[in-house]
């Protein structure tokens, strides 16, 4: 069966690279969920927006799919400007992501979460109480997806948004980083992936093509270094890419 990833967050989540600053991905063993059917994968993975481009979980998924062998399907269902209080649950942007995943589960095996998400909380009177938002948001999501045995990889804004124009409100992205590497350093299956030396659009407030290549690339490292230690999570994938195998040899 397929192996799956529900994206999720806001903009830097979905994506917002400049397609003719990349070589395009080309690998027909990677899918995306469009309206109740897994379609080859195509940019933009998560058009959520007239600006949506490049995403970072394009590279992750690539090589997920070459180091295991298997069809790879994507879950897109981050949404640009959004921040936590839209992602709780029982709100809509929630509601949305949990029956994507669970209709997409009817067809693959969820193997992760890709979580990008955070400069929409950079406000004064937000970022204070991230941490203690988003560790509900999490556990809503592995509870209602039945996915607590699975990677839930978060990643750092960027450093570049001191430089924003807005930098009086983003400044303040060093305090959701520090927020969401104690999540990762204190919890199971959570990872923290760095966004250290990464560049920006002429916006400095959305990563460019280059730079999410490389980030689904730091994405993918800290999922294998998670996977790896649950002893569970691995079997069952390892079987379920053994079958899959089998039965393409019969």
């Amino acid at each position: 069966m397929m192996h799956s990833f529900l994206l999720i967050g806001q903009s830097n989540a979905s994506g917002r690279g400049k397609a003719n600053e990349v070589e395009p991905i080309s690998n027909d063993k990677l899918f995306v969920y469009r309206n109740g059917r897994w379609r080859n994968m195509y940019t933009p993975v998560c058009p959520d927006a007239v600006s949506a481009g490049v995403c970072l979980i394009e590279s992750f998924a690539d090589l997920y799919q070459k180091e295991n062998n298997v069809d790879v399907g994507i879950i897109p269902a981050a949404i640009g400007g959004t921040n936590l209080d839209q992602w709780v649950e029982g709100g809509v942007v929630f509601e949305n992501a949990v029956s994507m995943a669970t209709l997409a589960a009817r067809t693959s095996n969820i193997a992760g979460i890709i979580w990008h998400q955070g400069e929409s909380d950079c406000y004064e009177d937000k970022y204070p109480f991230y941490e203690e938002k988003l560790r509900a948001i999490i556990t809503a999501f592995r509870n209602r997806l039945e996915l607590n045995d699975v990677p839930f990889l978060l990643g750092g804004l960027g450093d570049y948004l001191e430089f924003c124009p807005r930098s009086d409100v983003f400044k303040n992205y060093v305090h959701i980083n520090e927020q969401l590497q104690n999540i990762a350093n204190t919890t199971e299956m959570i990872g923290f992936v760095s966004a250290k030396g990464l560049t920006s659009n002429e916006d400095y407030l959305h990563f460019n093509a280059p730079s999410l290549r490389e980030f689904g690339i730091r994405y993918y490292n800290e999922f294998r270094k998670l996977a790896k230690k649950n002893k569970t999570f691995t079997e069952r994938t390892t079987t379920d890419s053994q079958i899959k195998t089998d039965l393409e040899n019969l």
